[in-house]
Order: structure tokens, then sequence, then C-alpha cells
């Protein structure tokens, strides 16, 4: 398709699916802060983000119907893409409310593995090639799931609209699940009760710790990509969403996205990336083993089930060009 081609007039005046996930969930977390008012930091920042978000969705869609076309839709889908962005951090604030089970997941861990497994790989894999290699599979998480969206909009944009209900439903049902599941991880659980208590399996409650104490452990740097996961980590990371990983889940669907597509050049080019990326979860100490192994059960459930719910009650089915001579 010509640049041309997408400034062409159409009449599809539909809500993306993405736009309306983003709006139930504004709904849905709205409530909680309104329940959690007197317990949150910044409840009204809270609040004056959900209305940027709604703004700015309005304008946009306000432009798409003054010139409607393929071009205008297509940025529309990025403020709800962006949006997780801003609805990950406040998961904490959500689940910070509540007393936090990292001492039941590491203790599953120890009795199905009979060790620490984000502890022990860590220990036994020292390399720097392999360090970096990790870090940088799980560095490649956002990059990963922008070509594929990236890809159905420009590539397969008939599909795009199910795809999109796919990859943010799976994705606020993580988010939900993190917001009444307080689960930290190892960095932050064994910063908190050690290293050598984790070694020796003494698992304490640490009950509401975490919402005072947001310190992590600082692995080694051994080259780029490990700076800058630790960059982005100490930026934008919170003792918050470890179980179930959604780094491996939202890669997970996004791979199921990707082979959907029919281009296997896309899938199997993102293919071993995807298998740093899960081994990556636990190397770096993010989530417990048992966390990545139900973040891939999990993905794919929501893939069938938010596929399921798009086929049976989406509206969004043919695109349809504007043709001035048509009644």
């Amino acid at each position: 398709m010509t640049i041309k081609n997408y400034f062409k007039r159409e009449m599809n005046f539909d809500f993306w699916s993405m736009e309306s996930l983003t709006l139930i969930y504004i709904v849905f977390t709205s409530l909680l802060i309104a329940f959690y008012w007197k317990d949150l930091d910044a409840p009204l920042d809270m609040v004056l983000t959900r209305c940027i978000m709604l703004l700015v969705m309005v304008i946009l869609f306000g432009i798409y119907l003054l010139y409607p076309c393929r071009a205008l839709r297509i940025l529309r889908v990025f403020p709800p893409l962006l949006g997780l962005i801003f609805w990950y951090p406040e998961t904490y604030d959500f689940c910070s409310q509540l007393p936090y089970l990292d001492h039941v997941f590491a203790y599953i861990d120890q009795e199905l593995f009979g060790c620490q497994p984000s502890l022990v790989f860590n220990q036994l894999v020292t390399s720097t090639f392999w360090s970096e290699a990790f870090n940088m599979g799980y560095y490649a998480y956002y990059y990963m799931m922008g070509a594929t969206l990236m890809f159905y909009l420009f590539c397969r944009y008939e599909e795009a609209d199910k795809a999109g209900f796919v990859f943010l439903g799976s994705f606020f049902l993580y988010y939900v699940i993190y917001e009444f599941l307080p689960v930290a991880g190892p960095q932050y659980y064994f910063k908190a009760i050690g290293v050598e208590s984790a070694d020796t399996g003494v698992f304490p409650s640490i009950g509401y710790y975490f919402q005072t104490h947001t310190e992590m452990l600082t692995p080694e740097v051994k080259g780029i990509f490990s700076q800058l996961v630790q960059g982005a980590q100490e930026v934008g990371e919170r003792p918050t969403a470890a179980f179930p990983s959604s780094h491996v889940g939202m890669s997970t669907v996004t791979m199921m996205l990707a082979w959907k597509t029919g281009n296997r050049w896309l899938f199997w080019g993102m293919f071993p990336i995807y298998l740093l990326l899960c081994c990556a979860t636990v190397y770096i100490q993010a989530h417990y083993l048992i966390d990545s192994i139900c973040g891939f059960i999990s993905a794919v459930l929501f893939f069938l089930l938010t596929s399921w719910v798009y086929e049976t009650y989406g509206t969004y089915k043919t695109h349809k060009t504007y043709n001035p001579h048509t009644p």
C-alpha cells in the first residue's frame, strides 16, 4: 500500500477494541481509587492521569471524524498502548494495600525444585556472554510487542482490531491479577529477608513491608544490556507484578499473534529472543520459577479467552473504504 492510500477517506467510525478496553479499565481502576482513596499516596494524580488519557483519546477521535482515513485511525491506537506504561506502576499502589505473599511463592519454588532457581541460575551462569544474552532478551520485551503490533497495523490491517483486543485484553487481565495478588519477586523479597535466609530455605512473611520499602537486589553489571535493564528497573520497576510473569505471559501472547500473521520471518526472527527473555525472568531474579511457568500457562489461557470474547462479542468486523458514489 502506498502512503497516499493511508489518507484516502474511509467510513469506519467504530472504536478500536483497544480504545473500548482502555475505557473499561479506566472505569474499573477509578472505582479502586475511590475505594482506597485515603490510603493512596497521590489519588488526585491518578485521577488526573485518567482525565488526560480520556482527553487525548477524545481529541484524536475528533480529528479522525474531521478527516476519517486509515493514517489517523492508526494514530488512535497509540494512547491505549502507551497507557500501559502509566497503568503498570499503579498496580503497586493497589496491591501494596494488602499483605505480600512472597513467602508462599518462594516456598513453592523450594518445594518443587529443592532450591531457589533464581539464586542458583544466577550463581551457575556467570559468564558475561550469557549475562548479556539474557539481559538483551529481557530488554527486547517492548520491542517484540511493538514490532508485532505494527506488523498488524501496516501489513494485516483487517486483523489488527482483533490482535489489539487479544493483546491489550491479556495485558489488562495481568494487571487486574497484580492489583489483588501482591507478590514482589525475588529481587525485592530476598533483599528484604537476606539472601542467606533464602539460601537456607527460611521464608518469613513480611506483611505490608513493601508499602514503605522498595529496595531491590543490585545485580552485577557486566555489559551494556545488563546496564540498560538495571537502568530501566530503577526508573520504572516496583515491588509488584511477580505472579504470574507478564514478561513470559505477554511475550508468549506476542509470539502467538506473530504466528497468526502467517509471516514466518516475523515469528522465527523473534523466537530466539523470546527464549532468552523467558530465561532472563528467573536469571535476573525478577521472578520465581513458578511465576514464569504460570506466565506461560496463563498466556495460552488468556489468548484463547480474549480470542473467544472478541469472536463472540466483537463489533468491528470489516473495514470499509469511503466511496463518494455510494449512497
